[in-house]
């Protein structure tokens, strides 16, 4: 990725100051997406995580649409006397999808300090769940297509109830948490925190340990909120065969299992192909009784996602930080996603 880099000092003409580095990054992606719907479109929802795809005679929303975003990311940093690093984050973020332009998004900003191999970051933070390893797929979308297609292939993803975990929000939603990273030879580890208050203060805390060892890397990430629905437990084992990749993946939603198996191989020096497929229980009755979302297959109102859903991406360098994606994905509920397009990084 090219990056700019600039040595900045402050705005403020004062004398001595130690200088700091801006570095600004960023990413393009423009194309087509093409979601079919469900047979029960009028049942699963209009939108969100997941959808269940576009029908004008349902939602109004033509099922071929020009997708695309624009990311500007702005890193800062500098070294203390003492050697500790200090650096932050922030995002400005643009969406055009589904006939329904964004305009510029600025994230919250994330904060963080690092000394040997300790890194502590508050703010709007990564979050440990979400920064397990072998949970996304291997793709410059971390999912199928441009976008992702709704992530159907993150294992912590169910019933939807999806992303309920904390993360890096890069559309001025507002995590405000603490983490601590630490990483040594083949060892990881990662640990957050974040509460959201109210009348009610809702907490989450959340972990992740991970082990690399030769071309293997298993990890185990756990999640336990105050929110319904959310406390989680994963682990994955991912493996480097050379020109091939092999990863499986599961998580116990909170009650709800979801299994993924996942590969990958490079087709020459230019071109990538990524597959995999995932299985979603059910929930319980008790759940539903409960008011939890009903997945299951054969329900009146269920949204459809018990079962299996699978998928295919395939990735042509075209250089430069360039490259030509084209995915498509079959969700549980029946909907197919299929997109194609241009990424590329700055």
């Amino acid at each position: 990725m090219k990056k700019v880099l600039f040595a900045t000092t402050a705005l403020i003409a004062t004398a001595g100051m130690a200088a700091a580095e801006l570095n600004i990054s960023g990413y393009g992606r423009f194309g087509l997406s093409y979601d079919s719907g469900g047979p029960n479109a009028a049942l699963e929802g209009t939108g969100g995580y997941p959808s269940n795809g576009n029908d004008r005679a349902v939602n109004g929303v033509s099922k071929t649409n020009i997708i695309s975003r624009l990311r500007l990311q702005f890193d800062y940093s500098t070294v203390t006397d003492g050697g500790v690093e200090l650096g932050g984050r922030m995002r400005a973020e643009a969406d055009n999808g589904n006939n329904a332009p964004q305009v510029m998004l600025w994230s919250a900003p994330r904060f963080y300090a690092t000394y040997g191999g300790f890194t502590v970051g508050v703010g709007n933070i990564n979050g440990a769940f979400e920064n397990m390893a072998g949970t996304y797929l291997e793709t410059r979308a971390v999912g199928a297509g441009l976008d992702g297609a709704q992530f159907m292939s993150h294992v912590g993803n169910v019933n939807n109830e999806y992303f309920n975990w904390d993360y890096y929000d890069s559309d001025g939603n507002v995590t405000n948490g603490v983490e601590v990273m630490y990483s040594a030879g083949g060892f990881g580890g990662h640990i957050s925190y974040s509460t959201s208050n109210g009348a009610v203060a809702m907490d989450r805390i959340a972990a992740n340990l991970s082990y690399t060892f030769g071309d293997w890397t298993v990890a185990l990430g756990h999640q336990s909120s105050d929110n319904a629905w959310e406390d989680k437990t994963a682990v994955s084992l991912s493996g480097d065969l050379g020109q091939f990749g092999v990863r499986v993946a599961y998580a116990d939603n909170e009650g709800i299992d979801k299994f993924g198996l996942y590969g990958n191989v490079e087709l020459g020096a230019a071109s990538r192909l990524v597959a995999w497929v995932t299985s979603e229980d059910a929930v319980s009755a008790a759940d539903v009784a409960a008011g939890r979302g009903d997945n299951r297959d054969n329900v009146a109102g269920s949204n459809g996602q018990e079962g299996t859903s699978y998928g295919i991406n395939y990735s042509y360098d075209l250089g430069a930080g360039a490259s030509f994606e084209t995915g498509y994905r079959r969700g549980s509920q029946d909907n197919n996603t299929f997109q194609a397009g241009v990424v590329f990084s700055f």
